[in-house]
């Protein structure tokens, strides 16, 4: 039952890394926030299976969180921002889907040479855990890179987030009021950037970066 336990903890970690590269596979705005719920979800999964094979039932108080607020409300916000600003489109990518997989690939190959070595002491679990965490963080911040659109760079940053956050639960934990803080820090993140694009599309008619980056530029002439 023990390895049993290990192999369930690690098949769910290695299925955010699968799920991040959903993430940067996606060309469509609506299903870029549905696999961000996806990506939520096994969050919410491999949270859970931690707190049962650590027997830390604070960790189920995370889980939860990150099922309401991650897999449920913050999907469904975005999705009504979305539909409020009617931008129903195709992403722009930056080099193309292809190269952005290989570049994805290169970064799990990444953290997993540089958490490995780093992490001897710590036991097995623990260590390929942190290896997938870091992977997940990397391969958000790489989706944050390649796409122009705002509300993209939001689901980067939240992917993100749940990559520090499965390296928290398989690092045995951490506070709960910091797990609380961060969920609403995020919540709130998210109120503040729906007001910040309705007001960019009420003045640009459009969220990409790009189009605002233009805008400064010839301003500045």
């Amino acid at each position: 039952m023990h390895g049993l336990a290990f192999d369930i903890a690690h098949l769910l970690a290695g299925g955010m890394v699968v799920v991040s590269f959903l993430l940067l596979y996606q060309v469509r705005l609506f299903a870029l926030i549905n696999v961000f719920a996806l990506h939520s979800l096994v969050l919410v999964l491999a949270v859970g299976w931690q707190a049962t094979i650590q027997e830390a039932h604070h960790l189920y108080v995370t889980a939860g969180i990150a099922l309401i607020f991650k897999a449920i409300l913050i999907p469904t916000a975005l999705h009504r921002i979305v539909r409020r600003l009617g931008i129903h489109r195709t992403l722009e990518v930056v080099g193309g889907v292809g190269l952005n997989m290989l570049a994805g690939a290169a970064l799990v190959a990444l953290a997993i040479l540089v958490m490995l070595p780093v992490t001897t002491t710590a036991d097995v679990l623990a260590r390929e855990d942190l290896a997938f965490a870091l992977a997940v963080v990397l391969l958000g911040l790489w989706l944050m890179v390649i796409r122009h659109n705002a509300v993209s760079l939001v689901i980067g940053f939240m992917s993100l987030e749940n990559g520090l956050v499965l390296a928290a639960a398989g690092a045995r934990g951490m506070p709960l009021a910091v797990e609380i803080s961060i969920a609403f820090s995020v919540l709130i993140a998210l109120i503040v950037i729906g007001v910040f694009l309705f007001r960019i599309r009420e003045r640009f008619d459009s969220v990409d970066m790009q189009a605002m980056d233009s805008f400064r530029e010839g301003r500045r002439r």
